[in-house]
């Protein structure tokens, strides 16, 4: 796939089919990843590829919890500022108001918060999740490295004909998460990535972008 065409499909999908993903698949697109830029060469990303067993039962006890009203574990970094002026406000209610109503979810259901956190520990019904973690005694650089890696995970999963949706609110369920996985204390779950074969008829808005004139300033 043309790397331009690549990033231009993917978007973060919120409705896999059940096809599973072969095993040989993730394990080329892992081991080219690894060529992702890493400041310094440290490639401080730990991640756990969960399938299977462990991901149906890790999907159970994540959606009873969201069912059942769980707040979450305490944060260990925030997802956004505290304060947000209002034009990423504006991107943010934008890009939520549609997303979730292509999921059928409207924006004044009183339920929209459970529905959203069952769908999300559903995983959207993806077959498989890549966890990612750091090392706590990493930095906003490495923690930019990590970012630097999932992204060139997910357009190498487009090249397979595969999609993908990073997910943040994995940490909500961090616990949860740890206890599958097996993590070590010393690493913090940045996010998990849901990953499948997007499921044929359903709705998949594209969320839209600032121009890049919004965005970009060229000096010289």
């Amino acid at each position: 796939m043309d790397v331009y065409e690549a990033v231009h499909s993917r978007r973060a999908v919120r409705t896999f089919s059940d096809e599973p993903v072969a095993r040989e698949v993730l394990e080329r697109v892992l081991a080219a990843a690894t060529r992702a830029p890493s400041s310094g060469n440290l490639q401080p990303w730990h991640v756990y590829v969960v399938a299977g067993e462990p991901l149906a039962e890790l999907k159970r006890r994540a959606t009873a919890r969201a069912l059942a009203g769980d707040p979450g574990d305490e944060r260990e970094y925030p997802m956004y500022p505290a304060e947000l002026a209002s034009i990423y406000l504006d991107r943010f209610a934008a890009a939520a108001a549609q997303r979730y109503a292509a999921l059928g979810i409207e924006r004044d259901d009183p339920a929209r918060p459970m529905k959203i956190a069952a769908l999300n520990s559903e995983a959207f019904g993806a077959p498989v999740v890549l966890f990612c973690y750091l090392d706590r005694t990493m930095g906003p650089g490495q923690w930019a490295d990590a970012g630097m890696y999932l992204q060139t995970v997910m357009l190498l999963l487009r090249a397979e004909g595969l999609h993908s949706c990073p997910q943040v609110m994995w940490t909500m369920y961090r616990e949860t998460v740890s206890h599958i996985v097996g993590a070590d204390s010393g690493l913090v779950l940045f996010c998990g990535v849901s990953v499948g074969f997007e499921r044929e008829g359903a709705p998949q808005p594209l969320t839209g972008r600032a121009d890049m004139t919004e965005t970009v300033s060229f000096i010289g």
